[in-house]
């Protein structure tokens, strides 16, 4: 009788990082289709979507009421509104979006959200190396974007997905459009270049905001952080996919090192 492994924790640390590599391969996860009331949990990794709600609800909140809202992200906002919502999601209520809230607003708290992360949305210690992806071309920086995404720890790399999702949403409302009876929809003006300028600094920190050193940083890096997050919104799905090549190597290798975590993954199944 093989050990039955029920947790992440039970498994030994190389087992656990190929788990959390294989957390991004459900396609089922990347569609944003896909019905709200048959949640599953996020992969075979028995830790579910891990996104935290207040990125959750600016995003949903965003989605519905902001897309067709000109220079999202741009307009000023209400700093007592948005210090009253921060201070209720910090509270841990359960903070309901509505439209009743200033689109603004609730743009303003996801900003302010990200920038203020204890630790950036992709950690610090991996900022060099994302930079470096900005001298890269075509697939192989694509191929290096993704082998570092795989890096990331599970929470983190849950809310850069949800929150580049989002991005590419907005980005394709950009453009004014036409509904069915000719009439004109504004664009929000906030195309990917747009989006990577105003969020790119948000998510890709050299040093925590605040400390001695931390500053805006160099004409190159700021540079680099836009053109890496551009990449990041264009191919959001493709780069979180593990490829079924991928998948087969780390299967392999684990039946060899690790059979007992074979069982496990076709338990989940």
């Amino acid at each position: 009788g093989a050990m039955s492994v029920d947790s992440i924790t039970d498994l030994s640390d190389n087992a656990s990082e190929l788990l959390q590599a294989l957390q991004l391969s459900h396609p089922h996860e990347l569609d944003p289709r896909r019905s709200r009331a048959k949640k599953r949990p996020l992969s075979l990794n028995p830790i579910t979507w891990q996104v935290p709600r207040i990125v959750d609800r600016c995003c949903t909140h965003l989605e519905t009421h902001g897309l067709q809202t000109v220079g999202i992200f741009r307009v000023g906002s209400s700093k007592k509104r948005v210090q009253q919502l921060r201070e209720e999601f910090d509270q841990g209520l359960d903070v309901f979006l509505d439209e009743h809230q200033s689109v603004h607003d609730v743009a303003a708290l996801l900003k302010e959200f990200l920038r203020d992360m204890p630790d950036s949305l992709i950690p610090r210690e991996l900022y060099g190396a994302f930079l470096s992806t900005a001298t890269m071309e075509g697939q192989a920086q694509l191929d290096t974007l993704q082998l570092l995404l795989f890096l990331l720890p599970p929470c983190h790399s849950d809310t850069l997905l949800r929150l580049l999702r989002f991005l590419a949403e907005v980005a394709r409302h950009a453009e004014r459009s036409w509904d069915p009876h000719g009439r004109e929809i504004p664009g929000n003006k906030m195309t990917i270049s747009n989006l990577a300028t105003v969020f790119g600094p948000n998510i890709l920190q050299k040093e925590k905001p605040g400390e001695k050193d931390a500053g805006a940083p160099n004409f190159e890096d700021s540079a680099a952080i836009i053109l890496v997050l551009q990449r990041l919104i264009e191919h959001h799905h493709s780069l979180f996919m593990v490829s079924p090549e991928m998948q087969r190597d780390v299967l392999r290798r684990l039946f060899q090192t690790d059979p007992d975590v074979i069982e496990y993954l076709l338990r989940r199944k």
